[in-house]
């Protein structure tokens, strides 16, 4: 019997694949588990593999850091020599990396069909690279499993070949599944001084390669109404270091500035602190979780989370310092009650997955 071949290669992509993997070790269904190699930091993919206790990859790469072209070029190149020699009856992909892509090319190429889990989704926004490569991953999908209506109107809209199915989004399986192990294991609140507290993260290319944004960014963080704790990204160090004014913000006594973070750490985090300061996607999702229930301040211009806005959890806030600040004064005054439901579903989305791909694959 062919395997189910499970892809991931960003911290993201592990987190909301691994109820996926337990769900079809549960169903006794084949299983391949490979890292694409997108994320070759140590801190970056093998610590939440290990933190999650998933079984360590069949098969895994470690790339050098690329453009995104060339990136994209080598993992398609490893994925088909991969694809050939263990020939998969189906890939499953998870959002919309640069990794996502490539393995969707490498195996429709070969013609083998893709599970594209998170399809659907859109910001409309085609400054960011996420956006051409979530279009272009439903567009070759044979199944499509959306975690929402909005995902599936989207989807309906494009006109998409693939098969659409409605299951709810896996991250918050993950959250369900891994706050419980988070609280047990992490010890991050030792660390952190203060009582009450904003968590802040930022990464994205569009913000943080924008100086001006970006100082937007650590101005607003610096003068919070709240004390704001922020495990920084290592492209956002980067870009404060080229500016030479990283060491100045890290003497910001209302800013405690932390290393990246494993998941079960983070995870701790969202559930202590006041309101979450993102402009993470995955994050918007993660919020909303039942266990968590925490209001988001998008600082993007749009996000591809609609949901989230609506249910009430997320507001965008854009990425202007002012806006930045009111909106995190209105949400400590208004503290309004959060939806007991999230609107990414139950907590169920892998099994529902896996039971798609037994009935359609034939397992």
């Amino acid at each position: 019997m062919k395997p189910v071949m499970v892809v991931v290669g960003t911290r993201p992509e592990i987190i909301k694949m691994a109820p996926v993997v337990r769900a079809l070790r549960k169903s006794k269904i084949p299983s391949i588990f490979v890292h694409c190699g997108q994320h070759y930091d140590y801190n970056m993919s093998q610590q939440f593999i290990e933190e999650l206790e998933l079984p360590m990859p069949d098969y895994g790469y470690r790339l050098k850091a690329y453009s995104q072209g060339v990136q994209t070029a080598r993992i398609i190149i490893h994925m088909e020599k991969l694809l050939k020699n263990t020939s998969p009856a189906l890939v499953l992909v998870e959002g919309d990396t640069n990794g996502v892509l490539a393995t969707t090319l490498a195996a429709v190429k070969l013609g083998i069909p893709v599970g594209h889990v998170e399809a659907g989704l859109r910001s409309f926004d085609l400054r960011m690279p996420e956006e051409h490569n979530r279009r272009l991953t439903d567009h070759m999908s044979t199944y499509l499993f959306a975690p929402t209506k909005t995902a599936e109107n989207n989807l309906k809209k494009e006109n998409v070949w693939g098969k659409i199915y409605i299951t709810g989004n896996t991250v918050i399986d993950a959250v369900v599944q891994h706050l419980p192990m988070a609280e047990r294991k992490s010890k991050i609140l030792e660390t952190v001084r203060f009582k009450k507290f904003a968590l802040a993260t930022a990464h994205r290319a569009e913000n943080v390669d924008d100086f001006n944004v970006l100082k937007n960014f650590m101005e607003a963080f610096a003068e919070a109404p709240i004390p704001v704790v922020y495990p920084m990204h290592p492209r956002t160090k980067k870009r404060l270091q080229q500016n030479k004014i990283y060491a100045k913000i890290k003497k910001k006594g209302n800013l405690y500035i932390l290393p990246p973070l494993g998941y079960l750490d983070f995870l701790v985090l969202m559930k202590k602190c006041e309101m979450i300061v993102t402009d993470s996607g995955g994050i918007q999702e993660e919020a909303t979780a039942p266990p968590i229930r925490k209001p988001v301040l998008v600082i993007r211009l749009s996000t591809e989370r609609p949901e989230a806005v609506k249910a009430g959890f997320a507001t965008v806030v854009g990425v202007e310092k002012k806006q930045i600040l009111n909106a995190m004064i209105k949400t400590l005054k208004q503290r309004r009650e959060l939806p007991e439901k999230s609107p990414y579903g139950d907590g169920k989305a892998a099994e529902k997955i896996v039971q798609i791909i037994r009935e359609e694959i034939g397992f």
